[in-house]
């Protein structure tokens, strides 16, 4: 089975392929992109976050026998995107991680907001930002995510 991982073709090595494992263990066991963790395993706490086709999920909860013909970014492939490229220098400048574990989803999460939504309200934020974080930056996240916005804004003017 052959799946679309940041922009490349891979082939996912046997043991991995089996269509109802979770994309999770894919993406972490056969494909060795370990920045998506797992947290829970029941898509509740946002720790195994990627995107499918542009729009944020759950990794642990997604077959990867439904990914046929969908384009599937990881946290690996974030830096090549300008609104992940905002967020990441956000969240240094802002030093948002803590122990870091939930990183990975939080900022996958925050570019599908910032992908949906330029300009987010502290109420989208709140609304898209479900993840959670065992150290409490849910503020430096939401400062992060504003200054990214601003960022992307300033860039966009001609």
């Amino acid at each position: 089975m052959e799946l679309s991982i940041n922009g490349e073709r891979r082939a996912l090595p046997s043991g991995s392929d089996d269509p109802a494992m979770p994309l999770l263990f894919a993406l972490r066991d056969g494909l060795a992109l370990t920045g998506t963790k797992f947290g829970c395993g029941i898509g509740q706490c946002g720790a195994c976050t990627v995107h499918v086709d542009g729009q944020p999920q759950r990794s642990c909860l997604v077959p990867v026998g439904s990914l046929a013909g969908k384009a599937v970014r990881t946290i690996e492939g974030l830096a090549a995107d300008r609104i992940g490229a905002a967020l990441q220098r956000a969240w240094i400048a802002h030093q948002v991680p803590q122990c870091g574990y939930c990183q990975s989803g939080m900022l996958m999460a925050a570019a599908g907001l910032l992908a949906r939504t330029p300009r987010p309200s502290a109420a989208d934020i709140d609304a898209a930002m479900t993840n959670l974080c065992r150290c409490g930056t849910y503020p430096r996240v939401r400062a992060a995510i504003g200054s990214a916005a601003a960022e992307l804004a300033g860039a966009r003017r001609p």
